[in-house]
């Protein structure tokens, strides 16, 4: 069938990304490939000290970008949708929505980027021996309690973003394992919630006045390619208000953002792993098995089949390389020259390749914001040299590279060296990776890998969501996710791989003692500043 036929015939499956900025929804054909896509721009609010999106925005979200995909579908192939193969949710991981026996919202949308309940995370921290991160979804449960909130005893079922739109159009209370690892420890072995932290909670929660126990206001826990139940006519409605969605279309498990970044790049198989760098930068590595101990700097959640996979998330990435390209434009303005603004990073970024190894020892901090790996909880962007350094724009460059991945490499030598995990290869997307060859070659430096960069690893989250969907209509022709992608999807992908030089990981590594022993120069700045 050409795309027409298969749209009509509703043969295509459809993902839809709730992210921190824009809806995005993607839809493919029966090999995987996009064949139109949607969206909708939107934004958190600041609403009495909590960072939140209102239950209204959610559904007019969810209407707009999905009618303009409709728009889209319409325009380019004359078609009409009426069905899918398979439809599936993701969105933004962790956070709180919380709701009574009779689905009312009991409090406003409390999203990841809230740090309101750091109390709560160092005790079940402390309690469990697993780090519990502030905006997982339990820590704001418990810091409700601990608050002595009063809808606290009325909580009859919290969920995540993307469970909450999955309930509302399916009428099941279920969730993806990998967005589940984000809302409360997952047990591997079991592929559910680990029941010894489930019961050392609810020993936590002895001396409060709830009726609830944990496990049965959590959502249930699904494999990919698990029935996620269907589509009902209410949800049709919802989705689709103009009426010509039907009802009874099957729904894979709803996802995290982290968990369809892993299937986008095709990093679920043991060893693998994929950095997003952007605005922030986060890692996750596919493990074989559990951490041997508890690190603060690295998160544990799963891949969407259930794998234990550790994360570095870092709050700052490209955003202090922004500011320097855009004040190199403001001087070439100043001289009576326009350029280009992507013209500029690309040959910014590259000329970065021409820097010593080491950034001639030259040093940077790129805390706009706080970084929690390292220890800030504030941060001030810093530029420093002494006079005996080789002070270059090709060092400078190389410089603002190293020091955006800097945070990040802190926690990959946690995996690495202490934790003794084996990285055959990482799979690069975002903003960093745009220009060849230069994100590649820092990114292999600072985690001394192979990084690996495909054409499709632009299409983002809600293309793996959509792939996802479509995994859940031919789950019985594979051995598992990991051979669904490999064989189906990612057999014939273009990619470029790259692996750094021995001199360039020495240089970073070199880099990094300077930058480790200057963090006490970073904290001055931070608090004299």
């Amino acid at each position: 069938m050409d795309v027409k036929e298969l749209i009509s015939s509703g043969k295509c499956a459809l993902g839809i990304e709730f992210g921190s900025t824009r809806i995005k929804a993607v839809l493919v054909d029966t090999d995987g490939n996009p064949v139109a896509s949607g969206g909708k721009e939107w934004e958190n609010s600041l609403v009495d000290g909590i960072w939140t999106y209102s239950d209204e925005e959610i559904w007019q979200g969810l209407q707009d970008c999905y009618k303009d995909l409709k728009d889209n579908v319409k325009k380019e192939f004359g078609v009409t949708i009426t069905s899918f193969s398979a439809i599936g949710f993701s969105a933004m991981m962790h956070g709180y929505l919380a709701f009574d026996k009779e689905d009312n919202l009991l409090v406003p949308f409390r999203t990841w980027r809230n740090t309101i309940t750091g109390e709560a995370a160092d005790v079940l921290t402390k309690a469990f021996d697993f780090n519990i991160p502030q905006r997982w979804s339990i820590s704001h449960l418990y810091q409700a309690v601990l608050n002595k909130e009063p809808h606290v005893k009325d909580v009859a079922f919290f969920t995540t973003l993307a469970g909450y739109v999955h309930y509302k159009l399916s009428g099941l209370k279920v969730l993806g394992v990998g967005d589940a690892s984000g809302m409360f420890p997952i047990d591997s072995k079991t592929g559910n919630y680990d029941d010894k932290m489930l019961k050392i909670f609810d020993m936590l929660m002895e001396t409060q006045a709830c009726e609830w126990n944990l496990e049965d206001i959590l959502p249930k826990v699904l494999m990919s390619g698990e029935d996620a139940g269907k589509l009902t006519a209410e949800g049709a409605k919802i989705l689709d208000p103009e009426g010509d969605l039907i009802a009874g279309i099957p729904m894979c498990p709803p996802e995290g953002d982290a968990g369809t970044g892993m299937v986008a790049t095709n990093s679920v198989e043991v060893s693998t792993g994929n950095i997003s760098a952007g605005t922030s930068v986060f890692a996750m590595v596919v493990l074989e098995k559990a951490m041997s101990k508890l690190h603060r700097e690295i998160d544990m959640v799963t891949t969407p089949d259930g794998a234990p996979v550790a994360m570095v998330h870092c709050n700052n990435c490209t955003s202090e390389i922004n500011a320097w390209v855009k004040l190199f434009g403001e001087f070439a303005s100043l001289m009576g020259a326009e350029f280009d603004r992507g013209d500029m990073f690309t040959k910014l970024y590259g000329v970065a390749l021409e820097g010593e190894p080491d950034c001639g020892g030259l040093l940077s901090y790129n805390y706009v914001s706080g970084e929690p790996v390292t220890g800030f909880l504030q941060g001030s962007p810093l530029f420093v040299r002494s006079a005996e350094d080789n002070f270059t724009l090709p060092n400078f460059m190389r410089m603002n590279l190293y020091s955006a991945l800097a945070a990040l490499k802190v926690g990959l030598d946690i995996l690495t060296k202490e934790e003794k995990t084996t990285v055959k290869k990482m799979f690069g997307h975002g903003g960093f990776f745009k220009t060849p060859v230069a994100g590649q070659t820092m990114a292999s430096a600072a985690i001394g890998s192979p990084v690996c960069v495909m054409t499709t690893a632009g299409e983002g989250g809600a293309w793996g969501m959509a792939l996802l969907a479509l995994y859940e209509t031919v789950k019985d022709e594979y051995e598992s996710l990991p051979d669904f992608l490999n064989k189906k999807i990612f057999a014939n992908a273009e990619a470029t791989e790259l692996t750094a030089s021995a001199e360039d990981i020495e240089g970073f590594d070199k880099f990094m003692t300077k930058y480790v022993r200057g963090l006490k120069v970073e904290q001055a700045a931070v608090d004299m500043l």
